[in-house]
């Protein structure tokens, strides 16, 4: 067993120097992380090596990685172009980072995605052996797990994306945002760095495709995914002793031992729209406008580092960067100080150490970050437990490290006060802050992301197995279809909504088909066949639809009975007395829900919300258990919440309750019960153990078994007759 990762990019630097080629490791954030994984054993890594490759020194270069356990993937520069400026860049980039108008929905843009990604499935699929893991890096191969299951449906498949998640109402902007979502349902389990972008995608994916959610879990063609945030962290041990290093220890001495040494603030970004760097560029120009008591006494160095700069948006944003700089530099400089120091350029590990490790503030403020590592690599770096880190609660990293100045960094206000506020902060708040927030980044190391995320995966292939024991298709069936042949008294007890018919936001139009009378008949053919359906419905809607079939009826969730050649009877000593005052609050709701409605039976109310906008619904579902739970209690009634209905009867009146009074003086060696909500867990539980319980859905539940809809109810009821 190996584990393949599959990524844009190889953890390698590909140059080329007099014909010949130089590969360099890289020292980022995921390839130290991973390296553990693919430098072992025979794990591998698969992707783009960087650089355009001419055919003819294509297997010059592959035989070359390989020895690094390194696989390529070679691109043309059109597919460059196109997948990855094009539709990588200019589509997913700037919408999953909530910049839509710089979105271009290029068609070539999305033929070309398409074609890479087909491309990185199928280097990928000639490496697969039966139990291999596979690991699909970030954005720029959304469809990569999709095109993997297709073509091995057990595949061990994670996805994981290091940018944000948008919302629905972004991210239902995109025209292929269907195909997106599709290519990442083929993952067994799916990783972001917080839980807003989990809650994003799995509100997302439930509005625009037809999955089911529940909780964080969507099961998509009987197959169960699990969609988990997984923080990602750093190498903390090797930030930490970068500062111990002699050559750079000496330099971090030289400058903070420097006479009347001004508070030193830092920035590091890549150049991109999402950095917030001209906003924070605007924030200090506030602060020195409105406290000229500060020059001389703050200097702020300032790193971007070249990024996409013959992209119109980047080059732009470029030169605005540097006629800000220089605009503050000229109308607050002195001539032995400059407000900003203004590095247009990347810089070695070291020397970033360096300014880690002297900078008083780190200044992270982006508009829109998955993560940022640089906030957690300043943390890693302040060994003397000083310093404060500023930080944008639009950034991942915020969400742990709690013990930062949080800003808002649209507000320039916000973040000027935050600057004066670590200026000012003593050193022992420093201290307490500083410790705490190095005790997470020490903790949450990215080997750490690297073995949660590994060890989710396998417990989420168990979780698959297990479901699949209790899945009541080919081994279960034939053991129920064993059992049913045997038998000389059979009763089948099932549930009518969700169960034998589908989903219907019109409660009225989910009337018995053609199919499901014949269903029905037979298994009334046979004389040792006893069909009860078990239904909330109303008893005389159930009379409409079965009072002309030879079966038994309870209706009303028990409220209500009828065998085959009796009439209607219901439970004695009920009362409905209390009706009126549940209506009359309901009715406050209805006016607040548009699309609610309630549906009165004899001894019970319902109040719909199937028909009332995703979300809402359950908001106003949630608000009337909050606000009639007491109430009911005291009037002997109980509220049962089933499928987008909340229903109110009296305590009395329950499906168990009801089928093992139907049960009394009966002795059956067959009995199967079928049911789809929370109605129908009463009938599991007052069931004998060998009976044949069966959930519809793979919800918790106490039924031995489970269907995924009602076409498989059809199915397995039609395979015993």
């Amino acid at each position: 067993m190996k584990t393949i990762i599959i990524s844009n990019r190889l953890p390698v630097k590909i140059i080329e120097e007099n014909n010949e080629y130089k590969y360099i490791p890289s020292e980022g954030g995921l390839a130290t992380g991973l390296g553990d994984i693919y430098k072992n054993g025979n794990s591998i890594w698969i992707g783009w090596p960087g650089l355009e490759i001419p055919e003819d020194r294509q297997l010059e270069v592959a035989n070359k990685l390989a020895e690094l356990h390194l696989y390529p993937v070679f691109l043309t520069q059109e597919e460059i172009n196109l997948f990855y400026e094009g539709f990588s860049n200019e589509v997913l980039w700037p919408v999953f980072h909530y910049v839509v108008t710089y979105a271009k929905y290029e068609q070539s843009y999305w033929d070309s995605y398409k074609a890479v990604n087909e491309k990185f499935a199928n280097n990928t699929i000639k490496f697969i052996e039966q139990g291999d893991q596979i690991w699909v890096q970030d954005y720029q191969l959304l469809l990569v797990p999709h095109l993997i299951r297709a073509y091995k449906q057990d595949a061990i498949i994670g996805f994981f994306q290091h940018i944000p998640f948008p919302s629905y109402e972004i991210f239902r902007l995109i025209p292929w945002r269907n195909e997106l979502l599709t290519g990442l349902t083929g993952a067994d389990l799916i990783g972001f760095h917080t839980y807003d972008d989990v809650r994003h995608f799995l509100h997302t994916t439930a509005r625009l495709l037809p999955i089911t959610a529940s909780a964080n879990i969507l099961t998509c063609n009987e197959r169960q995914i699990v969609v988990e945030a997984f923080p990602m962290g750093i190498d903390f041990d090797k930030f930490s002793s970068l500062p111990k290093q002699p050559a750079v220890f000496k330099e971090i001495e030289r400058l903070n031992n420097v006479p009347d040494k001004a508070t030193h603030v830092l920035s590091i970004d890549r150049l991109d729209y999402s950095k917030g760097i001209l906003e924070r560029l605007q924030a200090y120009s506030l602060l020195l406008e409105n406290n000229p008591e500060y020059v001389g006494k703050i200097v702020w160095t300032m790193v971007v580092v070249p990024s996409r700069d013959t992209v119109p948006q980047y080059r732009d944003l470029k030169e605005q960067i540097d006629r800000t700089v220089g605009d503050i530099n000229s109308r607050h400089r002195t001539a032995t100080w400059n407000p900003i120091n203004y590095f247009y350029r990347s810089f070695p590990i070291e020397e970033l150490s360096i300014f880690y490790a002297t900078a008083d503030i780190c200044l992270v403020t982006p508009m829109r970050d998955g993560m940022n590592l640089v906030s957690k690599e300043y943390v890693a770096s302040r060994n003397n437990d000083d310093g404060v880190l500023i930080l944008s609660e639009m950034a991942g990293s915020s969400k742990e490290l709690t013990d930062a100045l949080i800003v808002n960094p649209n507000n320039l206000g916000d973040i000027m006060n935050a600057i004066e506020h670590a200026m000012q902060m003593p050193q022992e708040e420093q201290r307490e802050r500083m410790i705490a927030m190095r005790a997470v980044v020490k903790k949450f190391s990215v080997k750490r992301w690297v073995d949660n995320f590994m060890l989710k995966l396998a417990e989420v292939k168990q979780l698959q197995d297990s479901l699949k024991t209790k899945h009541a298709t080919n081994e279960v069936n034939n053991l129920i279809i064993d059992h049913y042949k045997a038998a000389q008294s059979r009763i089948f007890f099932l549930d009518y909504d969700g169960t034998l018919v589908g989903f219907k936001k019109n409660i009225e139009n989910a009337s018995p088909d053609p199919e499901l009378y014949e269903l029905i008949d037979k298994l009334n053919e046979s004389p040792l066949n006893k069909v009860v359906i078990v239904s909330g419905r109303r008893h005389e809607t159930l009379e409409k639809w079965f009072g002309h079939l030879k079966i038994d009826l309870i209706g009303e969730h028990g409220a209500w009975q009828k065998t085959s050649d009796e009439n209607w009877s219901s439970l004695p000593l009920l009362t409905n007395q209390w009706k009126q005052e549940i209506k009359t609050l309901l009715e406050t709701y209805i006016d607040r829900t548009p699309g609610s409605f309630i549906e009165e039976k004899s001894y019970s109310i319902v109040w719909h919300y199937r028909k009332v906008e995703e979300g809402l619904g359950e908001l106003r579902a949630n608000e009337i258990v909050s606000h009639l739970t007491i109430l009911t209690a005291d009037r002997g009634l109980q509220i049962m919440h089933g499928n987008k209905v909340i229903e109110f009867k009296n305590m009395e009146v329950n499906k168990g309750k009801a089928v093992l009074n139907w049960l009394h003086d009966k002795n059956p060696d067959f009995i199967m019960a079928l049911g789809d909500d929370h109605t129908d867990e009463d009938i599991f539980k007052a069931m004998p153990p060998e009976a044949f319980t069966i959930k519809v859905g793979n919800n918790p539940s106490e039924a031995r078994y489970y269907l995924t809809d009602y076409k498989e109810v059809r199915k397995l009821l039609s395979s015993l007759v």
